[in-house]
């Protein structure tokens, strides 16, 4: 669990909550379904219609990286390529064969093309591609969330108005009105918050991740070269130093 993540929400909510009922706001007052369903609702449908629905999953599922985050596995990872250093210098690129079951996806392909004798440059240029589809994915899959915090506010505004056109409709019946008003109101507070206590933050946090993973595959990607090419020493250890540099 990332608490950080967790405070940090808390706080930001509370932080409102808390000035809000300081003035003498009542906290029921902001508990508002049918805002809520025009903010929400409106908001991710408009996100859906812009995306793919494969990607528009992906970044929903993505969201519980925000509060539990990937394990961060640099300092296993660095194990691993001085293990796969050693073995290689002692018993020959074959024998990395061993550690393919185990590996991620990525980590399968790179010791595959290693083991398969690809040349460094070529070995090279097909991890680059599949770091670049990955990252292309990921990136795509966060940006839902920038997406959300760039509708929210605008449908906020949606529904004050549709508020405003409630009350309207109901001059007359002036008993009616304090809801429609309500509605107006806390329309525009649900669109403006969620967009910059929430989306906003899940985004960057998102693209943060993914840059992580993107940089160790970056890294993997200039070891496996390596190791094609016969450099098991100090090369590979220079490696090892750069991951961990960037933990």
């Amino acid at each position: 669990m990332d608490w950080a993540s967790v405070i940090g929400l808390v706080l930001a909510i509370a932080g409102i909550f808390l000035g809000y009922t300081l003035d003498g706001g009542r906290f029921a007052s902001l508990m508002q379904p049918a805002a809520f369903a025009i903010v929400v609702v409106g908001t991710f449908g408009a996100v859906l219609l812009q995306s793919e629905t494969r990607t528009f999953l992906r970044g929903i599922g993505m969201l519980r990286w925000v509060f539990v985050p990937p394990k961060n596995g640099r300092q296993k990872l660095s194990r691993d390529i001085t293990l796969w250093s050693q073995t290689a210098r002692r018993d020959g690129l074959l024998s990395l064969e061993q550690y393919m079951a185990k590996a991620d996806p990525f980590v399968a392909k790179g010791l595959r093309l290693v083991v398969d004798g690809i040349a460094p440059d070529k070995l090279r240029s097909l991890l680059e591609h599949e770091i670049n589809g990955y990252e292309f994915a990921q990136r795509q899959a966060a940006r839902i969330w920038e997406s959300a915090a760039g509708y929210a506010p605008t449908i906020g505004i949606l529904g004050a108005v549709l508020g405003l056109i409630h009350v309207m409709e109901n001059l007359s019946d002036p008993a009616r009105l304090g809801s429609g008003i309500a509605v107006a109101f806390v329309s525009t507070v649900y669109g403006v918050g969620l967009a910059n206590l929430f989306f906003y933050p899940v985004g960057n946090k998102l693209k943060a991740i993914v840059n992580d993973r993107v940089s160790q595959y970056e890294i993997l990607a200039e070891v496996f070269a390596d190791l094609a090419s016969g450099d098991h020493g100090r090369v590979v250890d220079e490696r090892v130093a750069s991951l961990l540099a960037r933990h």
